[in-house]
């Protein structure tokens, strides 16, 4: 039987599509395009038009139009799709023209094509857009049976450096497919893989072949309300962000909740899935209903309030107003403000003290509807029950990742008694099988016999084993770790410890003392006893850890600004800011073991006794999603919590296998590592084979083999019982190095583009081809480690001796430990450079240098004098090349440097004065973007 080509599947589609009322057109080219587009923008608009008497636009006018839209950014263009255009008639008047519908959203013009093709820098062929109201919205990439779906979306992103333009720069959605697996994904280049989403029903059953997916997701209403209601502009990211299927369930049904009845109601979706974002969401459109007077989130922590207010003003500036205090809360809920942030607290306060109610005595009977966020944890005492006696006339939704049932209630009573029914589940079995969340790779530690939990030498091997654990879990300190400890005072011994035995990772602790104490064990499901103990010694030892923390990072910390030294702590754990040093390890009692979100926290030590919620909420402090190199979050328990993490699992998963949240434990993957290793030297015996491979399929196969090795080996060194230098997982240490070379000399020449790419238009492949080398995912991260960095190296560097009889040796060792890491390769070239000028060609005076007790340091200032003469010289060359002034490419590379994003107005800016024409100038911008990258890529070190 033969494999379904990619034009059959294409064919199949565009038939599915015609049957729900999709108008097909044939679109050859840009110029048909905008035909097509003034037809189809007259029909929408014929109502507008025809109060002016006309059922057309003018040529002049449609030009007009077209200037509009051609100007801004991707986003930029993204709000202009949603908002009217004030098109001015030569006659004087103003037609307010509508691109696309949002309010009535299968009221757009719904059209399908195939096989466009576009001129860029190179000529491309697409396989299937939709248009909506003449623009293409929508590009589904296909590729037949059996591709990897990854080559779908590496080619996307290749047409947006080479091909996407001009009106395709409002396409809102992407919908890759190989017929059998099928994602869409919004239209943020470089988001990532990851970040591409199955379509589901109500339930999380996934549409994955393509002619259900079809018949679900590209339904003309369902994709028009996706588009017009369920896609965020993130105004701090300045990137466009579509909801995933169950965050689109979950809104649907609190708005026909809203809509049609006054019953409450809880969504259970699994901590990590993205609360923040379906939350807003919900709000944001709750907001927009007519008899909707207001809509309060409220949150039960104030940390949880400030992190909201700037994750929610992230996504739309001034769509929310904040409360710093119960007075602010009150004026909000007397003023037009529509949707309102504020605590459980500050809440509880306005309703219970005589001195607020009467103020806002006269809204008490108004409509609001009130979102709560993480609702497993406060509402379950008086302050719920007065917020809602008072407010007579509020309907309640709250947010939670771990429900309160019967087995772990809070004095007997559940969410669905306090909420009402659960109105959308999506559990954490569900999130890690979408690869949402990770799952957890969970070990125990088995040292000394002691039981003492609170025992001098074991709380010190503890110590000792999590600073000698510490690179090995977190890949070098790429990402960082949580320390979870039963008490206060326990905590305080640990640091005290960990500080005694020096260590070369930067620790901190926080914890909350008398002063600022404010949840108890029961809500938390901590299990910490005392939260704090009566000694107002915790307070004195708490300014201590401030002091060594202050020290560390120059800051200027003490317990009067508590809240300030909470939130520094939480930026760095975050690694967010590159010029702000990380926080490695810290040590905590219960803060940041629920709600903080960190996508670089990959490792939680566990001295404490967790269960239930409190456990489940502690895990998922790991579990985020970020690259290849994280493959789960890892929990190392030095207290035997088995059998409570097979009961919370079990509880928050509804299922009676474990196994499907928790890694499998290490002789698993060891076998499943060491027949990958059989297979793959069977094949490949030496290293020295790989030479052999002449076709490009031979090396394809070598390269998607090894891919599998690296994958598994990434995965298998992380678990404590691993050992590199074990001789029975089929592959040794050296080995693997050697084949990675290997590996490394095919694939980053394909990784790498020249420095000066061909503009010349290609010929377009016919349907069918064999994919190639560029098509696959090479998986280089993981071939990176942090330890090979600029210091590292200049390390080397300075042992160096010109005159020694291993210099030669030792020379290429540095320049061969570049090659060998992903990120550093093409870096190794500016580095033989720098060593031939200062070492080769000036022994003497690096001799003289080297033995100076700052030598290292005085090496590190010539390095970095280098580098600025020889990126200068980069720039110069290019500017040369193109006739651009260097300071135009200096202030790129400036705001690059600050934002660590690209912002290629600039360029346009500076082309446009050159006045090369519009084809030009797309060519010259994409050849100077692309030298551009390559200099960053050369020139930037961490």
């Amino acid at each position: 039987m033969s494999i379904q080509s990619e034009a059959a599947l294409e064919a199949g589609l565009i038939a599915t599509l015609q049957q729900m009322d999709y108008e097909y057109v044939q679109i050859a080219e840009e110029d048909n395009l905008q035909a097509n587009f003034k037809r189809q923008l007259e029909i929408h608009n014929r109502k507008r038009l025809a109060e002016h008497g006309r059922t057309e636009f003018t040529d002049e006018e449609f030009d007009k139009i077209l200037i509009y839209l051609e100007g801004g950014t991707r986003f930029e263009k993204a709000k202009k799709l949603r908002d009217l255009y004030p098109l001015d008639t030569a006659d004087g008047k103003r037609i307010w023209v509508e691109f696309l519908n949002r309010q009535q959203w299968c009221q757009n013009e719904f059209q399908v094509s195939n096989q466009i093709t576009v001129e860029g820098r190179k000529k491309c062929r697409y396989d299937v857009t939709i248009l909506i109201n003449g623009l293409p919205l929508v590009q589904i990439e296909l590729k037949r049976r059996g591709v990897e779906l990854r080559v779908a979306y590496d080619q996307i992103q290749r047409y947006h450096k080479t091909s996407y333009h001009g009106l395709f720069d409002y396409i809102q959605l992407f919908v890759i497919s190989n017929g059998v697996n099928t994602r869409y994904f919004a239209n943020n280049p470089n988001g990532g893989y990851k970040f591409t989403f199955n379509w589901t029903d109500a339930a999380n059953v996934p549409f994955n072949e393509l002619d259900k997916f079809a018949a679900a997701f590209l339904e003309k209403c369902t994709l028009g309300k996706i588009i017009g209601k369920y896609i965020v502009l993130h105004e701090g990211d300045k990137c466009l962000m579509v909801l995933r299927p169950y965050q689109f369930y979950a809104v649907e049904k609190i708005l026909d909740k809203v809509k049609n009845s006054n019953d409450n109601g809880y969504i259970w979706h699994t901590t990590g899935a993205g609360k923040t974002l379906t939350s807003f969401k919900a709000a944001q459109l709750v907001s927009e209903l007519d008899d909707v007077d207001k809509v309060m989130f409220v949150v039960d922590r104030h940390d949880l309030d400030t992190q909201t207010q700037s994750e929610y003003e992230a996504f739309e500036p001034g769509a929310v107003d904040g409360t710093d205090n119960t007075d602010e809360l009150v004026k909000r809920l007397h003023s037009n403000s529509k949707i309102i942030i504020t605590t459980i607290q500050k809440l509880n306060a306005a309703v219970s003290k005589t001195w607020y109610s009467n103020k806002i005595e006269a809204i008490r009977h108004s409509r609001i509807v009130m979102i709560f966020d993480e609702c497993h944890r406060s509402h379950f005492g008086e302050s719920h029950k007065r917020i809602m006696k008072f407010f007579d006339n509020a309907q309640v939704f709250g947010f939670t990742g771990t429900p309160i049932f019967t087995e772990n209630a809070i004095n007997g009573h559940t969410t669905k008694e306090i909420f009402g029914n659960c109105l959308h589940q999506y559990l954490i079995k569900d999130a890690i099988a979408d690869e949402n969340v990770l799952g957890f790779l969970v070990e125990y530690y088995h040292g000394s016999e002691e039981v003492e939990k609170g025992n001098a030498n074991r709380m010190e091997e503890i110590a000792k084993f999590i600073l000698n654990n510490f690179n090995k879990s977190t890949f070098d300190g790429e990402f960082d770790a949580l320390f979870a400890v039963q008490s206060v005072p326990m905590l305080i011994r640990y640091y005290k410890i960990f500080k005694s035995l020096k260590p070369k990772i930067r620790i901190g602790a926080v914890f909350t003392y008398a002063a600022n104490s404010s949840q108890d064990d029961e809500q938390t499901g901590m299990n910490t006893g005392q939260y704090v103990s009566e000694s107002t010694g915790e307070a004195d030892e708490l300014q201590a850890i401030m002091d060594d923390y202050n020290e560390m990072f120059g800051t200027a910390f003490t317990t009067e600004n508590f809240r300030a030294y909470y939130d520094d702590i939480n930026l760095r754990m975050k690694k967010k800011k590159a010029d702000m040093k990380p926080l490695d390890l810290c040590l905590v009692v219960g803060m940041f073991l629920t709600g903080f979100d960190s996508k670089k926290l990959n490792t939680l030590y566990v001295d404490k006794n967790l269960v239930y919620h409190g456990l489940l909420q502690a895990f998922s402090r790991t579990n985020r999603v970020l690259n290849e190199k994280k493959r789960f979050g890892k929990i190392i328990c030095f207290r035997d919590l088995k059998s409570n993490v097979d009961t919370a699992i079990r509880l928050f998963s509804n299922s009676n296998n474990p196994e499907e949240i928790i890694r499998p434990p290490f002789e698993e993957v060891k076998k499943e590592y060491q027949q990958l290793a059989t297979d793959f030297l069977r094949k490949y015996p030496e290293p020295s084979s790989i030479d052999l491979l002449q076709s490009e399929k031979d090396k394809k196969d070598f390269v998607l083999a090894f891919r599998d090795i690296i994958r598994k080996h990434a995965e298998i060194q992380i678990y404590e019982d691993y050992s590199e230098d074990a001789d029975d997982l089929g592959l040794t240490e050296q080995q693997f190095n050697d084949y990675k070379s290997k590996y490394l000399d095919i694939t980053v020449g394909f990784i790498e583009p020249p420095v000066y790419p061909s503009v010349v238009a290609e010929d377009l492949a016919p349907y069918g081809d064999e994919q190639g080398l560029e098509d696959i995912d090479f998986c280089l991260e993981l071939l990176h480690s942090d330890i090979i960095n600029v210091a590292y190296i200049l390390e080397l560097i300075a042992n160096l001796d010109p005159y020694s009889t291993d210099y030669a040796e030792r020379r290429k060792n540095i320049i061969d430990t570049m090659i060998k890491d992903a990120e550093m390769r093409n870096k190794a070239k500016l580095i033989d450079g720098f060593i031939k000028k200062n070492v080769d060609e000036d022994k003497e005076n690096f001799m003289m240098q080297r033995q100076k007790a700052d030598g290292t340091n005085e090496l590190e200032e010539r390095l970095n004098r280098y580098i600025s003469a020889e990126r200068e010289k980069a720039v110069n060359s290019l500017a040369q090349d193109e006739g651009l002034a260097t300071d135009v490419l200096d202030h790129y590379l400036k705001e690059y440097d600050y934002l660590q994003k690209e912002q290629p107005e600039i360029i346009q800016k500076a082309l446009k004065e050159k006045h090369l024409g519009l084809i030009k100038t797309r060519k010259a911008l994409t050849r100077i973007m692309d030298r551009l990258r390559s200099i960053i890529r050369t020139f930037s070190w961490k």
